[in-house]
């Protein structure tokens, strides 16, 4: 069973971190210097739970107005069982709750279809981040 976690922890937030450190920097080769940046204080972070062991991780914040999206990630072994669906469902509740009525995200290429099938459009060409082919995709917050 997936559970959905706003982090409010110390603890939390290095599962947070674990995860994201797992997926980005070990499985896609992002640099370690670069994963944790100086965004993580004010963004508001979530876990997702599955059984109870933390899978799946994101982060969301305010930039001029919009929910940004970000770090988004769940394991390997855990992608087919709607973790990442549940992590966007989080982040876009909080987005929502902070007053925001649009979202956007900078999506892995290869993970665009995944986005698209949550309401996302994709509005900008193709672009480099991290050595990773990238689209940028927005999507109108529900109410």
């Amino acid at each position: 069973m997936l559970t959905r976690v706003r982090v409010e922890t110390k603890e939390q937030l290095e599962e947070a971190y674990r995860i994201r450190t797992e997926v980005f920097v070990h499985e896609q080769g992002v640099s370690p210097e670069i994963e944790i940046d100086g965004h993580e204080a004010i963004a508001k972070h979530v876990l997702v739970l599955y059984d109870g062991q933390p899978v799946g991780a994101g982060r969301v914040r305010e930039v001029d107005g919009v929910a940004k999206l970000e770090r988004i990630c769940v394991l390997q072994p855990f992608r087919k069982h709607k973790a990442g669906a549940a992590v966007m469902a989080e982040l876009e509740s909080i987005a929502s709750e902070m007053g925001l009525e649009k979202a956007k995200l900078h999506a892995q290429t290869h993970a665009a279809g995944f986005y698209e099938k949550l309401g996302y459009t994709a509005d900008s060409d193709m672009f480099m981040e991290d050595g990773i082919p990238h689209v940028r995709m927005i999507k109108k917050l529900e109410k």
